[in-house]
């Protein structure tokens, strides 16, 4: 009884000592790990000796790591020293802001300009930025020397400007980030604010314009700079946008678009799915061709509780990665079955059908194939012809008179469209055609497949298995 007890002893104490490492394990992870935050900066820009003095000043910065991400062209990166703990966060590296209950640290940098200001230059990212830090309220100040004249635009709301005996001021304030900033020696008209849209233009803008431009939906409320004309580079900013023409219908398309990019990750996208969520988001379409189709295709194939729940989806997606893979997975949540659609179109410069897909495993004699597409078209069940007979043993081929398929001993020729097919140099008559091109792909359809290719196709809830039955003559 005493060994027992001992022993009994003995075991709580190691399991209380192990439970206790893995308490202060935890604890230290939970301190330490990094979270998305918010917070406010304030930027005082000074121009001089042909660069950007930038004192860069970061407010409600929270408890934990944060790494800082310096601009390019940033020179002479340090701590600025505008309060006794200022700089106390910064580590010896300057490469993040230590753990720390200082809730506001200042840097300063400067970006160095190639001779100097340029008049209708466009300078991007050339402010610090924090990791997984999401700014809520900007506050920028430009100084110049009194001989420098022109605007200064950040894409934020101007605040006022000032002429003084050795300087001149400008000063700028709004919700969000800064990422831009743009200079014109030569002014131009500087329109009444409307909404959240500042506008510079060479002549006055026209009442009607005006009433118009009123009218109009935006989605959301980051205030944005049209500016009428190109910048020396020919780029576009994030919250600066330049127009050749101002009509509404190009003003409203490059804002909705504007916004729409701010809102969402979509890294590598084509143009026209940025349109998509566009013109969905704003109710109504905008954009190319091949984006309107797109839109049409989709509003027309979704009842209205569908068509809220895609909204619904889309609005979720906001702040994080975007692409034609993400957005087939929400679309095939909302339909219930599968989609490739806007992932098919990524692939082709056509506008590809609005298609369901099987998205079963696909196994041929017991292989895996991954480069096998089933779809359904008009009540068929259609197998992507080039891969699967490829895996079957055969190669195929289009030619000037039909898709060919041939192997030592079988061959076909399948015209398109026109009632019949050819095996082994002999025609046989058709009601319906075994080879179906769907956006210039060829698909065979699945009774044609097992009745030409003598094949067994069994399926499961997770895999279509197709098997060679016999050998074929």
């Amino acid at each position: 009884m005493k060994y027992a007890l001992s022993f009994f002893t003995v075991l709580i104490l190691v399991i209380s000592g192990m439970l206790f490492f893995q308490y202060q394990v935890y604890s230290d992870k939970v301190e330490t790990r990094e979270d998305h935050f918010t917070y406010t900066q304030e930027i005082e820009i000074t121009y001089r000796n042909d660069s950007l003095d930038i004192r860069h000043h970061f407010k409600n910065l929270p408890n934990q790591v944060i790494d800082i991400q310096w601009p390019k062209l940033a020179v002479n990166p340090d701590c600025f020293i505008e309060a006794e703990n200022t700089c106390k966060r910064l580590s010896e590296d300057k490469t993040k802001f230590e753990i720390g209950d200082n809730h506001s640290q200042s840097l300063s940098y400067i970006i160095p300009l190639n001779n100097g200001i340029k008049s209708n230059q466009l300078l991007k990212d050339i402010f610090v930025s924090l990791k997984l830090g999401e700014v809520s309220y900007s506050t920028v100040h430009i100084s110049t020397e009194k001989d420098v004249k022109g605007q200064w635009i950040t894409g934020l709301p101007e605040v006022g400007q000032q002429t003084l005996s050795l300087v001149n001021y400008s000063m700028f304030g709004g919700k969000g980030p800064v990422s831009e900033l743009y200079y014109n020696a030569n002014n131009l008209i500087q329109q009444d604010p409307i909404d959240n849209v500042s506008i510079y233009s060479k002549k006055p803008l026209t009442k009607d314009f005006t009433t118009k431009l009123k009218e109009l939906n935006f989605l959301n409320e980051n205030h944005i700079v049209l500016v009428e004309g190109e910048n020396v580079s020919k780029l576009q900013g994030k919250r600066i946008l330049f127009l050749k023409n101002f009509t509404t219908n190009v003003l409203y398309r490059q804002v909705i678009l504007s916004q729409v990019k701010a809102q969402f990750k979509f890294n590598e996208s084509p143009i026209w799915l940025y349109e998509t969520v566009a013109s969905f988001l704003a109710g109504t379409t905008i954009g190319g061709e091949k984006s309107t189709e797109i839109v049409n295709t989709l509003t027309h194939q979704m009842t209205d509780t569908q068509l809220a729940n895609w909204l619904q989806r889309l609005n979720d997606l906001k702040g994080k990665e975007i692409s034609t893979k993400i957005l087939d997975e929400a679309l095939s949540e909302v339909f219930g079955i599968h989609t490739n659609y806007l992932s098919m179109n990524e692939s082709t410069n056509e506008v590809f059908p609005f298609l369901f897909n099987d998205n079963r495993e696909i196994l041929v004699n017991s292989h895996l194939q991954k480069d096998i597409n089933v779809i359904f078209k008009d009540g068929q069940i259609l197998y992507s012809a080039d891969a699967l007979l490829k895996h079957l043993g055969y190669e195929a081929s289009n030619g000037e008179n039909g898709y060919y398929v041939h192997s030592k001993e079988r061959n076909f020729r399948f015209p398109e469209n026109h009632g019949f097919y050819v095996y082994n140099e002999r025609r046989y008559n058709t009601v319906s055609n075994p080879i179906v091109r769907v956006a210039g792909i060829n698909y065979i359809e699945e009774t044609w497949l097992q009745k030409l290719f003598t094949v067994e196709i069994m399926k499961k809830d997770d895999s279509i298995t197709i098997k060679t039955t016999t050998t074929q003559q």
